[in-house]
């Protein structure tokens, strides 16, 4: 009998006890046989601190023949999952409402002085007076003609860049910031991986 499993990256949980294997992997094959698959223990986490645990698919495929021997296993998911074991806390909504705002504020002020920074060094003051002299045929310091489109454009440019207004999004694309904070996680995922398999291996020694 075939037995197809497909296990995820990254499983999260908050309370102690026992992990089965339903909950890092996917299971496909008959109705009974799935289910006996689904039930099995995988790990059991003992200790209430935050730790990180990986299960290879050989620890899953281990467990599998053990209970149920004679069946093909296929994997076509992971080759690790990382299990992270977070104890549930209670976080003060004025303390995170204040955070957020620190961030926010901090955000401003960094891409504020960016953006300046850049003009400055740019003379965009210097080009946009020569643009008016060129179309107008005068010298205007500042000429708000040009300075107020330019900074209406800039932040609509920002909007359509970043794909997110508020807590909408204008199309159905990832934005910039989620894509590299996908990347950053796989990167994340994959030291993590590394270092446990590095301490499964200095215990087995």
């Amino acid at each position: 009998m075939d037995i197809y499993i497909k296990p995820i990256k990254k499983y999260k949980v908050n309370k102690m006890g026992k992990v089965y294997i339903k909950d890092i992997a996917e299971v496909y094959a008959e109705n009974k046989i799935k289910k006996r698959v689904e039930n099995l223990k995988i790990l059991e986490i003992k200790e209430e601190k935050n730790k990180a645990y990986l299960v290879s698919i050989m620890d899953i495929i281990n467990v599998i023949d053990k209970a149920l021997p004679q069946n093909t296993i296929n994997n076509v998911g992971e080759m690790d999952t990382i299990i992270e074991f977070e104890k549930e806390k209670k976080e003060n909504k004025i303390w995170v409402y204040s955070k957020m705002v620190f961030i926010c504020l901090v955000l401003f002020a960094g891409s504020a002085t960016a953006i300046m920074s850049f003009h400055s060094d740019a003379q965009m003051a210097t080009v946009f007076e020569n643009y008016y002299y060129i179309f107008f045929g005068e010298r205007v310091e500042n000429p708000a003609l040009i300075d107020l489109p330019y900074s209406i454009g800039l932040a609509i440019g920002i909007i359509v860049f970043f794909n997110h207004f508020g807590n909408k999004k204008l199309t159905s694309d990832p934005t910039p910031i989620e894509v590299e904070m996908s990347v950053y996680e796989d990167d994340v995922n994959t030291n993590l991986v590394d270092t446990l398999n590095k301490e499964k291996e200095n215990g087995n020694n």
